[in-house]
């Protein structure tokens, strides 16, 4: 990819966070990775990646280890959130391919999250047609956002038919080859957060008695097929994947979490996957269900991989678990919102800004690329500093 020269970082305030690392075949200028994040700015109708995105992503590159983008849908049976974006037409992949130049400019490599909703959809955006789960058991909870963006009750989802997985996966197959084709670095299959994979994996979601239920291995079996897929797309070390084994979102969480989570990354190892993205803080709301599935659980039993943890971390405790081992990359999410420039603020040890969370999921332009950085809030001061003196000097 061709880079930006940008002047190198002190470290001496995160000095294990900011140092160089590799995640399968990609190489992270720093262990600071931007976390997929929903924002619902895609064009309305059409799902296609609009200039303000490029914009918005742009801004996260300087300085950023890794850009995973998103949660975008593998194909138009995925959807069910207003105005996210997806990678299913060529359309959306020439929009994306936008994204994917303006942050390969920065020296930054860019990963595509591959997303199903299905349990948390609703029929608005299907026509009136059934929301898919792997069981028919609906989503406890106040609601969810319909097509038209008002809120509805959850739904009963129909329970998948074992024919329609193989249809399933070639959408998973045939949206890695639009990414592939406009450059994408790598690939990471979201299995998190009470969409669609997460609630085969888990017990508590997954009352199928057919070859993908019952057994930690049947319930495996679905995002094991994907990764079969995916890996005649992009190598191993090209595709990473996502779990939230706390995670309450969506109605989640399992008694034997610990189990499952134990078993599906010894189960991953031998793939030689890019990384696994677990999301172990509890700041995302935690399921009380068992004890919560730590990055040192992770660590114990996925001892030769890569990992990256997620949910809660300051610079000083993202700094610390690199230094430990446990993790290699540190994902962060919110507090890239309100600075773009996250990473330079790490460096020079400078305060975050707050973001406005009433803008995290408009559809509008505020509260989305309109955030500066340290050096523009600076500038700004400083201008508003000389026009109050001129002002002052004239009276």
């Amino acid at each position: 990819m061709a880079a930006t020269t940008e002047a190198t970082l002190p470290t001496k305030h995160a000095p294990n966070l900011l140092t160089p690392t590799s995640l399968g075949q990609l190489q992270l200028k720093n262990r600071v990775v931007m976390a997929p994040l929903t924002r619902g700015r895609a064009a309305a109708g059409t799902r296609v990646p609009t200039e303000r995105m490029v914009q918005y992503y742009e801004q996260r590159a300087a300085n950023t280890g890794m850009i995973i983008i998103e949660a975008t849908t593998v194909s138009e049976a995925a959807n069910g959130w207003v105005q996210s974006p997806g990678m299913y037409t060529e359309e959306h992949a020439q929009g994306w391919k936008l994204v994917v130049d303006a942050v390969h400019a920065k020296g930054t490599p860019i990963v595509y999250q591959m997303w199903h909703l299905g349990r948390a959809s609703h029929t608005s955006f299907h026509g009136g047609a059934a929301i898919v789960a792997p069981s028919a058991l609906k989503i406890e909870g106040d609601g969810v956002y319909a097509a038209d963006n008002t809120k509805q009750p959850h739904e009963v989802p129909r329970a998948l038919e074992t024919s329609e997985v193989e249809a399933l996966v070639a959408d998973y197959v045939n949206s890695a080859k639009l990414a592939l084709a406009v450059g994408f670095d790598a690939v990471e299959v979201h299995s998190a957060n009470g969409y669609l994979l997460d609630t085969f994996l888990q017990s508590s979601t997954n009352k199928r008695e057919d070859k993908y239920g019952g057994s930690l291995e049947n319930r495996m079996r679905l995002l094991n097929e994907i990764l079969d897929g995916l890996s005649a797309v992009f190598p191993a070390d090209r595709i990473g994947v996502r779990f939230s084994p706390n995670g309450s979102y969506n109605g989640m969480g399992s008694e034997d979490n610990i189990e499952t989570f134990t078993y599906a990354l010894q189960d991953l190892a031998p793939r030689g996957l890019a990384y696994v993205h677990i999301m172990d803080g509890l700041g995302f709301g935690f399921h009380e269900k068992c004890r919560a599935f730590t990055i040192e659980d992770a660590r114990e039993v996925y001892p030769d991989g890569k990992l990256m943890c997620n949910v809660g971390y300051t610079r000083e405790s993202g700094d610390a678990v690199v230094a430990a081992g446990t993790a290699d990359a540190v994902a962060y999410g919110r507090p890239f919102l309100g600075n773009p420039d996250l990473v330079y603020r790490f460096a020079h040890d400078l305060p975050l800004a707050e973001s406005n969370p009433a803008t995290w999921f408009t559809h509008d332009d505020d509260g989305y690329a309109d955030y500066p950085t340290y050096e523009e809030e600076q500038q700004t001061k400083k201008a508003q500093v000389d026009a109050d003196g001129s002002a002052s000097q004239a009276k």
